[in-house]
């Protein structure tokens, strides 16, 4: 299948990375949000990327326009995905939320459309099962920066087809990507390894073991990682590392997947990392 027209449900810190990179790819995309102030901020935050791109010589001028060109904005999900190749969801790490979303975009895309979840750890099945085509579900999940990271989790639901996965790795490679397969159990990969490290940092915190910043600098330093569990959380999101720890606790009713408790009263604060200005470091 050639996937020329793709539609992006949602245009946070995810979908609006994942609308850059089609775009830049030469995909028409239609990016669809709830509110024109939300895809306002999306666009916005789009174009300052594409131009940081520009200053460090790593596109031109006229790449940067023809990539904001490709970007349409929709405020339905009806309109914005009626003409669509594929269709990418990232809205909130929420099971409920997502499946409404779902059922609004399978009465509206055209038959053959291909339908991708960016989740970072809810059951690709579980999410095919509230459309009406389970065989062209498919888990595409991308990394963040989306832009600058290379990775995207290419997960099969118990009814994908072999012409969706296919389709889906083709297109990943024409982004630019390496898409890697992996199997549909709670977390992926990528979450199930990463999220308990996470956890048990935060957990050092919490049983006053060490500062965060004491957390990261042993992680950094003693084990050549590029960035902080805790300062990494903190651009995660702490809400999204606790919906996501929630998922794998429920999915595999394991204790060691357990949040942490300073980990749920700082997002009960509205503590949630970067994008608040205040997590485990301020911003």
């Amino acid at each position: 299948m050639d996937i020329k027209k793709v539609a992006v449900i949602g245009g946070g810190t995810m979908g609006n990375g994942i609308a850059h990179v089609f775009a830049m790819n030469g995909f028409k995309v239609n990016l669809i949000e709830t509110q024109q102030e939300f895809a306002d901020r999306a666009i916005s935050t789009i174009t300052k990327n594409l131009d940081r791109m520009v200053s460090k010589e790593k596109i031109d001028e006229a790449k940067r326009n023809d990539s904001l060109a490709n970007i349409s904005v929709h405020l339905d999900i009806a309109d914005g995905v009626k003409e669509a190749d594929l269709v990418v969801e990232a809205v909130p790490e929420n099971l409920d939320i997502k499946k409404t979303v779902w059922q609004a975009i399978d009465k509206s895309a055209p038959g053959h459309a291909i339908l991708g979840s960016n989740t970072s750890s809810i059951s690709i099945t579980k999410l095919a099962a509230s459309t009406n085509r389970p065989e062209k579900f498919i888990g595409m999940h991308f990394f963040n920066p989306v832009p600058v990271m290379k990775l995207v989790e290419i997960v099969r639901g118990l009814e994908t087809d072999d012409a969706t996965y296919t389709a889906v790795e083709e297109t990943s490679k024409k982004l630019n990507k390496i898409p890697v397969p992996v199997n549909d159990f709670p977390g992926f990969v990528s979450n199930r390894v990463l999220m308990p490290m996470i956890n048990e940092a935060i957990f050092c915190v919490h049983e006053g073991v060490a500062t965060a910043e004491s957390v990261d600098e042993v992680m950094k330093l003693g084990m050549a990682h590029p960035m902080g569990p805790l300062r990494l959380a903190d651009f995660i999101g702490l809400d999204v590392c606790l919906d996501i720890l929630n998922v794998l606790y429920e999915g595999f009713k394991d204790s060691k997947y357990r949040p942490c408790p300073l980990l749920v009263k700082m997002v009960d604060a509205g503590k949630l990392g970067n994008k608040t200005g205040e997590g485990f470091y301020k911003y």
